[in-house]
């Protein structure tokens, strides 16, 4: 049998394998981009402040109950040390599978929500939104605020040819957006509401409609959140409340009262870190709604510009994503997502200090509550996962080189050419 021989390897095919080869490790090693550092490392500290706050406020509490005062530290870091490692998780998703997820993940948390109306529902001071599962207490509509802004942006996305006309922008957005939204407002949670309304309106500002149709949303946003306060005596109760005096202490004002008697308590550098006297059991909510409260009392003027200032990093580096990516997709999901949390701080900020009423909305990061630090780090690494996709500035700075390279050889290909043609 006639054996034909191989013809030998060149050295430049080699060599061109072992580069293919050098790029493609080197890309598992790109640095990232500044932003993605920013989102990443504010979460981060965060969390772990809101860790410290959670323990502080929890146990003097605890432990009058004659509980271990260490249960509500642990039970808020069992949640942390599941989120983190599935934010950097989810940060490596290629973008085809988060929009492939859309439509599965808002069906997925409506009916999730919708759990709340059956016999594993809870009610809680009013309110029908968490469940109990295994004996852990979950709040599905954490997991709707994420779930309705990638959806948002998905559909969004494939409409964005079409944004001009109104129809095309509101169908099927603000169906289905209401609908979500009335699975919450069914369990009488009017300040979860007011946050997926904010979800509802980034993701259309962000997507560039035509301010003529985006201001008809807005519109009625506010008609809605106004009649479902004046049909509630309670809510209107709350609203109408005047904590400027003592006349309300004891009834609608006392949460606010002594929110402000903590945060002017702390002075500027606080009484010390587990020496707030408002945690026992003068302060309801101390490690919930009301944790910026006692951040003020112990850690006083200087812990709370740490906090606003490590959100303003967090909100930062999220604008910068959505600026600098030209994916549709990624530039409105990425702006529901940080209107959420950076306008839920602002919210729960606003009541603890006396702007807003008393509406029960939790601290992103910091307030103690499982479900919500799980939503909230899963929503980071979404967001990390749009990051990803940015250049670094050493890439971009080797692409435009490389793209002056490749100018200047073609002008002077193009001169040469032209000078043989004039000789």
């Amino acid at each position: 049998m006639t054996q034909i021989a191989r013809p030998p390897r060149s050295e430049s095919e080699g060599s061109g394998r072992g580069l293919a080869a050098r790029v493609s490790l080197g890309r598992r090693f790109t640095p990232v981009s500044t932003e993605f550092l920013m989102i990443a490392s504010a979460a981060l500290m965060l969390t772990i402040f809101g860790l410290v706050m959670v323990l502080s406020a929890t146990s003097a509490t605890a432990v009058s109950r004659g509980e271990n005062p260490m249960d509500g530290a642990l039970r808020q870091g069992i949640f942390a040390v599941l989120g983190i490692p599935l934010m950097f998780l989810i940060s490596r998703a290629p973008i085809t599978f988060l929009k492939r997820m859309a439509w599965p993940a808002l069906f997925g948390a409506i009916a999730l929500q919708l759990l709340v109306f059956t016999p594993l529902g809870i009610e809680d001071g009013g309110n029908r939104n968490w469940i109990k599962i295994a004996g852990f207490t979950l709040q599905p509509s954490e997991f709707l605020k994420l779930a309705l802004a990638v959806w948002i942006g998905y559909v969004l996305m494939r409409k964005r040819t079409m944004l001009g006309t109104w129809h095309q922008v509101f169908i099927p957005v603000v169906p289905v957006g209401a609908l979500a939204i009335g699975t919450v407002l069914a369990g009488k949670d009017l300040g979860t509401a007011m946050v997926l309304v904010l979800v509802l309106l980034g993701c259309l500002f962000f997507s560039g409609v035509k301010l003529r149709l985006f201001i008809l949303p807005v519109l009625l946003g506010i008609a809605a959140v106004i009649a479902l306060a004046v049909t509630s005596p309670d809510r209107m109760r709350r609203i109408t409340a005047t904590c400027s005096d003592m006349s309300a202490y004891t009834g609608d004002c006392y949460q606010s009262i002594h929110g402000v008697w903590g945060m002017a308590s702390g002075g500027i550098f606080g009484v010390g870190l587990g020496n707030s006297q408002e945690k026992y059991g003068w302060l309801p909510a101390a490690g919930n709604d009301f944790i910026f409260a006692i951040v003020g009392e112990e850690l006083g003027l200087i812990g709370c510009i740490v906090v606003l200032a490590l959100f303003t990093l967090f909100t930062v580096g999220a604008f910068h994503v959505i600026r600098k990516t030209a994916d549709p997709f990624i530039r409105v999901a990425a702006g529901g997502i940080t209107v959420w949390i950076t306008g839920q701080a602002v919210l729960n900020i606003g009541v603890v200090i006396g702007v807003f009423p008393v509406m029960g909305v939790p601290l992103p990061f910091m307030s103690q509550g499982g479900t919500a630090l799980l939503a909230v780090l899963i929503a980071c690494g979404v967001l990390l996962a749009f990051a990803r996709t940015l250049p670094v500035p050493e890439a971009r700075a080797a692409a435009r080189a490389s793209s002056a390279g490749r100018a200047s050889s073609a002008g002077r290909a193009s001169s040469a050419g032209r000078g043989k043609v004039t000789r």
